[in-house]
């Protein structure tokens, strides 16, 4: 078994269980505190492979419910668009 160093708990960011757990004891008590302070569920999954794991971790650190603990807000998906798909999809624009 690994150990909290080595535990990959964010695979798209490659963040570890000891840095979820120092970002807890260093005052992060939610899913959202944790993902500022070490970027966990900010991937391209967006915390859909890790958000439970950290929503874990965070209620077993803080002595909460995990039910208690909310998963992180959701934001839609940011991409690039042209102006014109602004304009009515005007490309004179």
């Amino acid at each position: 078994m690994e150990n909290s160093e080595e535990l990959i708990i964010c695979r798209c960011q490659e963040v570890t269980e000891q840095e979820i757990l120092d970002a807890i004891r260093d005052g992060a008590d939610t899913v959202d505190g944790v993902k500022r302070r070490t970027r966990a569920c900010m991937g391209l999954c967006q915390g859909k492979t890790c958000g439970r794991l950290v929503q874990r971790l965070v209620a077993r650190e803080t002595g909460q419910k995990p039910d208690d603990v909310f998963l992180q807000k959701n934001r839609m998906p940011a991409r690039p668009l042209k102006m014109g798909d602004f304009c009515g999809g005007n490309e004179n624009v």
